[in-house]
């Protein structure tokens, strides 16, 4: 019974690794070409110069905006500036993406967590070899998944550093990869 659950444990780690690795992937770019260019000088964002879609969506915040650190303020109108930029179909992706966040439990979303900010201190080619191996992995079908979790799971340490081993010499002959800039 105990093997059900920590596989159930490791699923939802998973699952959340890919969420994070998701949403960098959602965000990123978008992320990095809408921000402001004084964005590291942390200037407070006077509510004035918010649109009045941007006001709206920031609306709870209206009545606490002046007294926040200006780091937050840049952090909620980039976050409102890719949510308003998005397609209806984007938001809801996103609305399932959180609702699935949210039912995490706190271990899960602390693991998530924590493998997003070993994945932002990657270099940049470590980060896209993460990419396109979660592109790899997301084109498999269930069940390759499956199989693939499963193998994983039931490996040694020793057998799953010669897996790693052997996928980075199969990598290291072949051709790299066009850079991508999809989001």
């Amino acid at each position: 019974m105990r093997r059900v659950s920590n596989s159930r444990h490791t699923r939802r780690a998973a699952l959340a690794a890919m969420f994070a690795v998701g949403m960098h992937l959602a965000t990123v770019s978008r992320a990095r070409a809408e921000a402001p260019p004084a964005a590291n000088a942390a200037a407070p964002t006077a509510w004035s110069s918010l649109s009045p879609e941007e006001q709206k969506a920031l609306s709870r915040y209206g009545d606490k905006w002046n007294s926040m650190p200006a780091e937050q303020q840049q952090r909620l109108v980039r976050g409102t500036r890719r949510w308003l930029a998005m397609t209806p179909d984007q938001r809801e992706k996103a609305q399932q993406r959180y609702a699935r966040w949210k039912d995490l439990p706190p271990e899960q979303q602390d693991l998530a967590r924590k493998r997003w900010h070993k994945y932002r201190e990657l270099p940049p080619d470590q980060q896209e070899r993460v990419r396109q191996n979660y592109h790899r992995f997301k084109k498999l079908t269930p069940e390759q998944r499956q199989r693939l979790r499963e193998r994983w799971q039931n490996a040694t340490p020793e057998e799953r550093q010669r897996m790693l081993e052997r996928r980075r010499q199969r990598q290291e002959h072949r051709p790299p990869p066009p850079l991508t800039t999809e989001p």
